[in-house]
């Protein structure tokens, strides 16, 4: 059935990406490895989707990893696919569509179509979670895959979701991740190779972008300029030193570690300590205050 729930929840972004790529061509050049590896709808070949938790560092060492014969394969799955929906041919080959030029290309489309949304993104990712660990908490996992209806449906010992194809993927005692999306959108998703590890990708509750373009003014007005100058540049670049907000922010050394203090005891940023740097990162309430607008 065809919506405009695409184009409300993404179309000011996709623009403004087209046009970007429009006016950019050597952006349009190293985002080539990508084209034609994700159609619109149908098969995504599973190396793009690591499983990897810790980052998209990490996600795209994964990538690059990828064994040349796999690379084929899952080409070869995806002409097929395409093929079967009227669009032959559309698959790059795979000396073009090498992992190492995949993961480069994936890092510059994130830091050019991504990483200026990538609080607001976070924070929706992040209020999913929490709202899925307290129906975990309070009611067990039945409460929990309640919570995901109507995009699934639990009737032990089965877990039915509204899935574009009829496939059956057993456990086996494997346990099942769960991972909240952003641009996933309408219907859950999952990794096609049933030996891979089990994962239900699903879309999260999202607002029409063009209602949020005011990212982070009225975390301004609540905790001053300078102190959500300093918030909103440890949620754009997560492992941020005090010395790097300082010198993006433009105020001194000690009024920087200061106002870190203030965020971090109002919950606002989370600190760590990695060899000899003490680094922030933006917690789920410090994104969702930003996004408030």
């Amino acid at each position: 059935m065809k919506t405009d729930e695409g184009r409300s929840a993404f179309g000011t972004w996709r623009n403004a990406t087209r046009n970007r790529l429009h006016r950019d061509e050597r952006l349009r050049a190293a985002l080539a490895p990508l084209r034609g590896l994700v159609p619109s709808a149908g098969y995504i070949p599973d190396f793009l989707t690591p499983t990897a938790s810790e980052g998209l560092p990490a996600a795209l060492d994964t990538i690059r990893s990828t064994p040349r014969h796999e690379v084929v394969r899952q080409l070869a799955r995806l002409n097929t696919a395409q093929g079967r929906s009227g669009r032959p041919g559309s698959a790059p080959r795979p000396d073009d569509a090498a992992p190492a030029r995949v993961a480069k290309a994936l890092e510059t489309y994130f830091e050019a179509a991504l990483r200026p949304h990538w609080p607001r993104m976070r924070a929706l990712v992040g209020a999913d979670v929490e709202v899925r660990t307290r129906a975990l908490l309070d009611g067990g996992v039945q409460e929990l895959f309640d919570s995901l209806a109507p995009l699934a449906r639990w009737r032990d010992p089965v877990l039915e979701v509204d899935y574009p194809v009829n496939r059956d993927v057993s456990l086996n005692g494997r346990g099942l991740l769960l991972v909240p999306s952003f641009f996933c959108w309408r219907r859950a998703t999952a990794p096609a190779d049933p030996e891979l590890p089990p994962v239900l990708v699903y879309p999260v509750a999202k607002q029409p972008w063009d209602l949020a373009q005011t990212w982070g003014t009225g975390a301004a007005r609540l905790l001053g300029r300078t102190r959500a100058a300093i918030l909103s540049d440890i949620a754009l670049r997560d492992g941020r030193t005090s010395s790097d907000v300082a010198h993006a922010v433009g105020v001194t050394q000690s009024s920087t570690s200061y106002q870190i203090a203030v965020l971090r005891d109002s919950g606002l940023i989370s600190s760590r300590r990695t060899g000899k740097y003490l680094v922030h990162t933006a917690t789920p309430l410090g994104l969702r205050l930003l996004d408030a607008g």
